[in-house]
């Protein structure tokens, strides 16, 4: 799987101009899941965002979690993750999990973060959806559990 982490003052996911999700501060995350991908996988990179130390504690070192602060996720599906830019000028994205098996792997991610004790909003799996948000920093991270890529175990 992949995501992409932005940490956020505020965030707001629309589908045709009507809010189907906002959180104040805290984490928004683009996920992606990839073919073979396993639910495995979704709870391992759940955790992970969950202990991601990119919020500034006392000193305005980047030492807490959204756990930590109390903050919450908001959460979309974005299949574009898996995009294969290496032939030319048009993406690929053969790499994505198949449309049932994405929205299942997307689904447990969320609610593996759930679980964690992070207030989770999310986005319409599949949708056109609208996203704003203040990049806070900005910071923005990637991660993967790319199977051999070393990457998130």
């Amino acid at each position: 799987m992949r995501c992409l982490i932005q940490r956020t003052s505020e965030a707001s996911v629309s589908i045709s101009g009507e809010p189907v999700g906002r959180i104040g501060t805290g984490l928004v995350v683009l996920v992606c899941a990839m073919r073979g991908d396993t639910e495995a996988e979704a709870k391992s990179l759940a955790g992970k965002v969950a202990k991601l130390r990119i919020f500034r504690d006392d000193q305005g070192r980047m030492n807490r979690s959204v756990v930590d602060i109390g903050g919450a996720a908001l959460i979309v599906s974005q299949f574009t993750l898996a995009a294969d830019t290496s032939r030319g000028n048009r993406p690929g994205f053969s790499t994505a999990a198949d449309p049932e098996q994405g929205e299942a792997l997307y689904r447990a991610f969320c609610g593996y973060v759930s679980e964690l004790g992070i207030r989770v909003e999310i986005g319409r799996f599949g949708a056109d959806m609208q996203i704003a948000l203040i990049n806070d920093g900005p910071v923005t991270i990637w991660m993967d559990t790319d199977r051999g890529s070393g990457r998130t175990p």
